[in-house]
């Protein structure tokens, strides 16, 4: 299978691009090819397409796509242009993407778009899966542009998979690396009341299941990419100190995150307890289908 994927540079995009390569010819599209392909071990990268016909030559003879690329939302203070960048980062790439496809004399098959649970809004201890309506805070109507815009794609008969990604954990970056420092420095803690969901996947697992949604014809429509145990923050600051050996004591209030960050506080202080129905439903088997083991293994713990 040829498949195109953006964001490959990223947390996400590093392990898919790895676990795919050797089975799959890949093709990447990137800001800075040449550091793209140096980074991903890959024999050649593409700038990132700025028209419709760009993007149809990028597309030639692909299969599927992998659509994972958008300004990261924790990188900093959610400022009006910073909000704009998250927002816009991720609809103009998906449209770009969806005009190449409209274009190509021959679409590819598949489109697995990101997208995030964040598409729900705060929901309290609510469990939901993917027929819960969207929220109506920034971060649920980035997600449903950003969905809207994967969608078009279906008009030229392509399946469309809307992959509603939880927090990753993994080796080597993402949320974990930031959440464990202050453990390792004996101040872990819940963050706020500790009552807010968590809902989160093992990269190992995200990456198997965009396989899956990949060659599964089955796989279409919107997907929780989230692990089948949700927890509290309390629940999971209280996890992660045992893994570590640390004491989880010290709780970081919510005033003093929002003079931090402002609105972006909002993302650490309220969350969804998603269920991944679809995966369910389709028969997936999580590698990591509890936090204890996801975190050891993320942690190398074992």
């Amino acid at each position: 299978m040829k498949i195109l994927i953006t964001g490959a540079s990223g947390f996400v995009g590093r392990a898919l691009c790895a676990h795919l390569r050797d089975r799959h010819e890949l093709v990447v599209v990137s800001r800075d090819p040449e550091r793209a392909r140096q980074a991903l071990a890959l024999e050649r990268s593409l700038a990132l397409p700025a028209t419709p016909a760009q993007w149809a030559a990028a597309l030639e003879g692909c299969d599927a796509v992998v659509n994972l690329a958008g300004e990261s939302i924790a990188a900093g203070r959610w400022t009006e242009a910073r909000k704009r960048a998250i927002r816009d980062s991720r609809i103009e790439i998906t449209r770009g993407i969806v005009g190449g496809i409209t274009a190509a004399a021959r679409p590819p098959r598949v489109l697995v778009s990101a997208s995030a649970v964040g598409y729900y809004g705060p929901r309290g201890g609510e469990p939901i899966d993917e027929s819960a309506p969207a929220g109506d805070d920034f971060l649920a109507q980035v997600c449903v542009d950003w969905e809207r815009e994967a969608q078009a794609a279906e008009s030229q008969g392509v399946r469309v998979a809307r992959l509603r990604i939880g927090i990753v954990l993994g080796e080597g970056g993402g949320a974990l690396e930031r959440m464990v420092t202050p453990f390792k420095l004996f101040a872990g803690g819940p963050i706020g009341s500790g009552e807010q969901w968590m809902s989160w996947i093992h990269r190992d697992d995200l990456v198997r299941l965009i396989e899956l949604a990949l060659g599964d014809a089955r796989v279409g429509g919107a997907v929780n990419g989230t692990a089948p145990d949700p927890r509290t923050m309390r629940d999971f600051a209280r996890t992660l100190g045992q893994v570590l050996s640390r004491p989880s004591w010290a709780p970081v209030p919510a005033f003093v995150l929002r003079l931090a960050l402002g609105e972006m506080a909002d993302m650490l202080l309220t969350g969804q307890r998603v269920l991944p129905g679809a995966a369910t439903r389709l028969g997936f088997s999580f590698e990591y289908p509890t936090l204890d083991r996801a975190l050891r293994q993320a942690l190398g713990l074992g």
